[in-house]
Formats: structure tokens, C-alpha cells, sequence
């Protein structure tokens, strides 16, 4: 009992130290990015802001996230990789933030982050899954899907950061679901991790939401991603929870769909996969008429949606002891389709999936109908 009070104050005071170190260190490491001349300037390819804004801020939300990490933290090895593979991220975005880096360059940074962490033991070394149970991954097998999700997720961070405040409110949903899941999971490290990168997320929104006063750059998104994508190993992949694939799969849906779509779209369209454009979900609402406060708060909602989906699939007891019980497995049902309706229905806004067929083959039907109608009646 003393055990699980002591985790709980060490993920509250993660947060609240991250939310304050965030808060007052931003706008210092804004002026710092002005001097040194690492500025975002608009009318950029992936632009939508009109005015020059400072970049770096990823350097505020790395020392949001390492002081009170070694504050409340245990530095076990693995967590000490995590640690180290995070600065070295966020070294890789610093120097793409200053002087651009190849993609080449850049990829072959987040595969050694990733390498530092799996190293020290945060590897994907099995997965549960509903009604299949728990299978363990071959050490070749268990290293290569490690480095895979580790690096996927920093690229989908990225690829979201871009609008004012849409990456940090993502990432600062997910990361308080993490930091609710793994405490419940018996996870306090990567409980509070989580509620570190939660708590430097909604410090730097105070100055990354529209109009943003600074941007967090490569160097905050490639952290993010990283952390995000380490604790969900940490905090939900290794246990033996029943759903434990789906958490970080809702959790993280928002960027994980929004990369699908554009690297579906990139590929159909013979582009490269990592050439900037606007067919992102923000751009496409910003296309629809929607503005960037809108926009960013339709995508928190769906984040938010989805990231109560998972924690109501951890904490309805739907399934126990082997057993299926009906209320809250309708109770489940219920949330998942209410999750799934508004992916839909965003997806359909959107128009990602094109409806132009359908409505082509319902008019020709229309049309044949009419047709033997008139033949009747003549």
C-alpha cells in the first residue's frame, strides 16, 4: 500500500515539475533560438503561419522531461537508455532544426536512438492478444519490431507537428492515458515517465498554441515520439494484459492514421515518402474552411475519443477469469463504436476516403430506375 501511495505522488510531482520547468524555460530558450538564428520562416512548403517564429522549443521540453526524470525516476538500465537515446533525438532535431539534415542523415539518427534503448532492454520481446494469449517474439524478431515502432513513432510525431499546438496536445493526451494504464498495470516507472512528458507538453502549449510564440521543431517532435513510443513498450507491451496490443494502437491512433494516409498517398502518387507537402489531416481541414483553433481542437476531441476508448477497454471488466460478462462488454462495444464513429466521420469530413464512386454508381442507378419508369409509363 505504501509502495503504490509513493508512485502515485512520484507521477503527480513528474507532472507538476515538468509543467513548471516547461512552463518558465520556454520563452528563454525562444530568445536563445532568435539569437542563433534557428527561426521558422513562413511560406514554406509545410507552412501555414504568417509570421517568422522561433524553433527549438524541444529544448524546453527535453529539460522538462530530464529533471524530473532523475528526480522520481528509478534509473533502472532500461530507463537510463531511454534517457540517453531521448538526448540523443533530441541532438539529431537540433541540428535538422539549425541546418536541415538529409532524410538519409536524419533516419539513420532515430535508428541509433532507437538502438541506444533497445540496447538497455526496451524491446517488444512479446505480444497478447485476445483469445490467441501470450506469445513470446524470437530476440532477432523482438529487436527489429522494437526498432521499428520506436522509429515509426518519431516519424509520425513529426509528420503531426504542424499546427500550432497540435503535436504537444496529442502528445500530452497520450501521454496522461500511458501514465493512467501503466500505473494500473503495475508499471510506476513508465507511469511516470509518461506524466513527465504529459505535464512538458501542456507547459509548452501555454506558448505553442495559436498564435504560437515558438515552435517545438524537429528536436521536440523527435523526443516526443520517442518517449511516447518507449513508455508504450515499458508501460503496456510487456505486460501480460489481456488488450495490451490495442492501448498504444488507440492511444496513438491520431498519428498513426494521419502518417498512413500520407505515406499511402506519397506512394500511389510516385512521390517520396518523406518530401513535405499539405495533405496532412490539418492541412485538410485548414483546405475544408476550418480554422488552425478548430482544426487542432477537432483533433485533441478525436485523440481524446480514442484515448478514452483504451481506457475503458483497461478498466470495464468485460473479460475475466476466461469469462465474458454481457453489460460490460456492451458497455465496451458501446465506447469502441462511438470511438469508430467519429474516426469515420472525420475520415469522411475529410474526404480521405472518396466517395466519388458511390455517389456516381447511386445517381446511374437513379437514372436506370427513371428510365424504366417512364417505359411503364408510356
Amino acid at each position: 500500500m505504501l509502495d503504490e501511495f509513493t508512485s502515485n505522488l512520484d507521477v503527480l510531482w513528474g507532472f507538476l515539475v515538468a509543467l513548471a520547468v516547461v512552463l518558465v524555460l520556454t520563452p528563454a530558450v525562444g530568445r536563445v533560438a532568435r539569437v542563433l538564428g534557428a527561426v521558422d520562416q513562413p511560406g514554406e512548403r509545410r507552412r501555414v503561419h504568417l509570421h517568422a517564429v522561433p524553433r527549438l522549443g524541444g529544448l524546453a521540453i527535453f529539460l522538462g522531461l530530464f529533471v524530473p526524470a532523475l528526480a522520481f525516476l528509478e534509473l533502472t538500465p532500461a530507463y537510463r537508455g531511454i534517457l540517453l537515446g531521448a538526448a540523443l533525438a533530441t541532438t539529431i532535431g537540433i541540428v535538422d532544426d539549425f541546418r536541415g539534415l538529409p532524410w538519409w542523415m536524419k533516419l539513420a539518427g532515430q535508428i541509433g536512438a532507437a538502438g541506444i534503448a533497445v540496447e538497455a532492454g526496451v524491446t517488444i520481446d512479446r505480444f497478447t492478444f485476445p483469445l490467441v494469449g501470450i506469445h513470446a517474439l524470437p530476440d532477432w524478431l523482438a529487436v527489429l519490431a522494437s526498432l521499428i515502432w520506436i522509429v515509426a513513432i518519431m516519424n509520425m510525431v513529426n509528420f503531426l507537428d504542424g499546427l500550432d499546438g497540435l503535436a504537444a496536445g496529442v502528445c500530452a493526451i497520450a501521454g496522461g492515458t500511458f501514465a493512467v494504464i501503466a500505473l494500473s498495470l503495475g508499471r510506476p516507472g513508465a507511469a511516470v515517465l509518461s506524466a513527465i512528458v504529459a505535464g512538458a507538453c501542456l507547459g509548452f502549449l501555454r506558448h505553442n498554441f495559436y498564435p504560437a510564440r515558438i515552435f517545438m521543431g524537429d528536436s521536440g517532435s523527435l523526443l516526443l515520439g520517442f518517449v511516447l513510443a518507449t513508455v508504450a513498450i515499458q508501460g503496456t507491451l510487456k505486460t501480460a494484459a489481456t488488450v495490451a496490443l490495442f492501448f498504444p494502437l488507440f492511444v496513438l491512433a491520431v498519428p498513426i492514421l494521419d502518417t498512413s494516409f500520407v505515406v499511402a498517398r506519397r506512394l500511389k502518387h510516385g512521390q517520396r515518402v518523406f518530401a513535405p507537402d499539405q495533405a496532412h489531416l490539418h492541412h485538410r481541414f485548414i483546405r475544408r474552411g476550418f480554422s488552425q483553433r478548430q482544426t487542432v481542437t477537432y483533433l485533441w476531441a478525436w485523440c481524446a475519443v480514442l484515448a478514452g476508448a483504451a481506457l475503458a477497454t483497461r478498466f470495464i471488466p468485460f473479460r475475466e477469469a476466461g469469462e465474458w460478462h454481457l453489460w460490460p462488454t456492451v458497455a465496451v462495444a458501446l465506447v469502441g463504436a462511438v470511438a469508430v464513429a467519429a474516426s469515420l466521420y472525420l475520415v469522411i469530413l475529410l474526404e480521405i476516403v472518396k466517395l466519388t464512386r458511390l455517389r456516381s454508381w447511386v445517381g446511374h442507378r437513379r437514372t436506370v430506375e427513371d428510365d424504366e419508369r417512364r417505359l411503364k409509363s408510356a
